[in-house]
This record gives structure tokens, sequence and C-alpha cells, in this order.
């Protein structure tokens, strides 16, 4: 009886360790699992300047390393911002500015893919207005549409109309959104002037309904309107997540730039014959065409350029009460690292 008694205390600290060794074999995995799972938040996915984000996905890359990346779509970058800040996603592929922004709030986000070193976006005037709009310095008591207040569209816009002399207080804020609510702002009336990217931009100029009044999809459009490149176009995440899933991350961003580089190495036409054909809304032909106008926004290599966050941090400390008082306390090296994308294979695919 004792013996028996003894025997059943004795296994009594053997079955728990089993079990706690087992849960915590349980906990590893799925903790395992939830590494190569990533979710990312694109701020409006069939939009040319985050082409990248499902062109990897079309091409087949994430699943080429290993990772199950889950593409979901937001259409205001500062929406997209804050479902990363409730950790509902662990990345966002959205303009760099956001992670100066964010680090005045006391949060760490970093692009650890610079995918764009221009903002790819278009100041687009309604054609019947486009006589009295010839500049920011006209946007006094005008209409402006950006895709959200407090989006990248809204940034850009508060700097050009300062640079112009006009106090941002002095024009009305329109959210107007992308693509068809974009397109209905400027027929209909609701803004004078916008914000807006390709394929939007095609449609309005194809059908004369709009005329291009600046013109960032280029670096010279960007120098003259911006004063220096404007890194814009990037997969950010957490700090916190990226040093506690560096090996997630680093499939990511192979993958992403394993894509950048074949976009690099291929015509616009073939770039557009990727992606999903109900991104062309009826007209292939304007849809790739909408891409050769932006595509020289793209790095090749994912590299941010070493001269591109002091112009972003200027642009931002110009008119942004966030920014302007703690400009001097910004550290940029803390917005971005280079470190995965100088890891990811060299080699273009053909």
């Amino acid at each position: 009886m004792r013996i028996t008694r003894t025997l059943a205390l004795l296994t009594v600290p053997i079955l728990a360790a089993t079990a706690l060794g087992a849960c915590r074999s349980q906990q590893k995995e799925a903790a395992s699992g939830q590494a190569d799972s990533v979710k990312i938040m694109v701020g409006g996915i069939d939009k040319v300047i985050y082409l990248p984000a499902k062109l990897t996905e079309q091409l087949g890359y994430f699943d080429a390393e290993g990772v199950k990346v889950q593409l979901l779509t937001e259409p205001a970058g500062a929406q997209a911002e804050n479902v990363l800040l409730s950790g509902d996603v662990q990345g966002v592929v959205g303009f760099y500015d956001h992670t100066i922004d964010l680090q005045t709030k006391g949060k760490c986000i970093e692009s650890v893919v610079q995918l764009a070193d221009v903002p790819g976006e278009v100041e687009v005037v309604a054609a019947d207005k486009a006589g009295s709009i010839t500049g920011p310095k006209d946007f006094a008591g005008k209409k402006l549409g950006v895709t959200s207040p407090g989006s990248s569209t809204d940034f850009l816009t508060r700097y050009l109309a300062t640079k112009g002399g006009v106090d941002p207080s002095r024009y009305t804020t329109v959210k107007a959104g992308a693509g068809q609510t974009f397109v209905a702002a400027i027929e209909n009336g609701g803004i004078d002037a916008g914000m807006t990217t390709d394929p939007t931009v095609a449609r309005l100029l194809s059908t004369g309904k709009g005329k291009v009044l600046l013109d960032m999809r280029t670096k010279e459009g960007t120098q003259a309107a911006l004063g220096g490149l404007y890194p814009a176009s990037s997969l950010y995440m957490d700090c916190a997540y990226v040093q506690g899933h560096a090996e997630t991350v680093q499939k990511v961003a192979n993958a992403f730039v394993r894509t950048l580089r074949w976009i690099s190495t291929h015509q616009p036409d073939e770039v557009a014959a990727k992606m999903p054909a109900d991104y062309a809304a009826g007209d292939s032909k304007l849809y790739a065409k909408s891409v050769a106008d932006s595509i020289g926004m793209f790095t090749p290599d994912g590299v941010m350029p070493t001269d591109g966050p002091p112009t972003v941090l200027n642009v931002l400390k110009a008119f942004s009460e966030n920014v302007r008082p703690k400009a001097d306390s910004i550290d940029l090296a803390k917005t971005y690292t280079t470190d995965f994308v100088k890891k990811a294979p060299a080699k273009a695919d053909s």
C-alpha cells in the first residue's frame, strides 16, 4: 500500500512535467506557425503606387519564401496605420512618412522595404478649373481632395499649400478617397483639385475631366515640387515585431526585393499583364499606360535612398503640428532599416 502510494506520488510530478513540456512544445509550434503567417494591410491594393504587394503574390514569391502572407486593403493610409497599431496586422504597405509622424507620438515603426523613392502622386485639377488653379498659390478658397484627413496625400497637400504661401486653413480639405469616388468628386464638382495616383490619374486624363497640375511620379517632378527625393511607398512594421520575428521579416523582404528586381527587368505591359484583370476596370490598354507612367518610381532593390528621410522630415515639419515641435529630436535612423533588403538575394528573375 505504501509502495503504491509512493509510486503514485512520484508519478504526479512526472506527468505534470510531461504535460508542461508538451504544452511548451505546442506553444513553440504555435509561435513558429504564427511567425510564418503575416497579415499586411495595403493602403489601396489596386493603386499602382502599391503594385509590388499584389504583384509579389501574383508571381508566387511569398510562397517561394515559405511565408504565408494575407494581403488586406484599406484605401486610406491613415486607417491602415491604425490597424497596424492595434496589432490586427503585422505590416502595412503605405507611405514612409507615417513612421516619422508616429515617432512623435511615442511609436516605433520602421520601413523594412522601401518600394519607391518618389510619391507617385499627382495633383489633378478639374478641367473647368484649370484656368483659375495654376499652382499651389491658388489653393486658397478651393476644395482640395485627399484620400482622407491624416493621410500622406493630406500631408503633401498641406506642404504644397504652405510652400505656395497658402495656409492650409484657407482651403477646404475633402475626403475624396481614390478610384471611382475621386473621379466622381472631380466630375460633380465636389472638389476643384485633388491628389491621387494611377490608374485614377490615367482615367481622368483619358476622359478630359482632369489635368495634371503637379506630377510627382518622376524624380524630376518630385524634386521640383518637394525639393528632393521623397521616399514613399514602403513596407513598414512595428519595431518590436521586426526584432522578435527577424526570420519571417527576412522572408517577406526577400519576396518583395525579388519583385522589385523583376519589375526593373520587365516592360510596363508585362508588369500590367501579371496583375488581376479587374484592376484594369475593363480597359487593359489604359491600365498598362498607367503602369508605364508610374513604373519609374520603384526602387530596384528596396533600399532607402540616404537623402530621402531628411527631405520627408523637412516636408512634415513645415506644417505638421505633431512634427514641428519635435523635429530636432526625431531619430530618422529608427524610422527605417536596410538590414533585410541588403541580405536579400541579388539575382533578378527572367
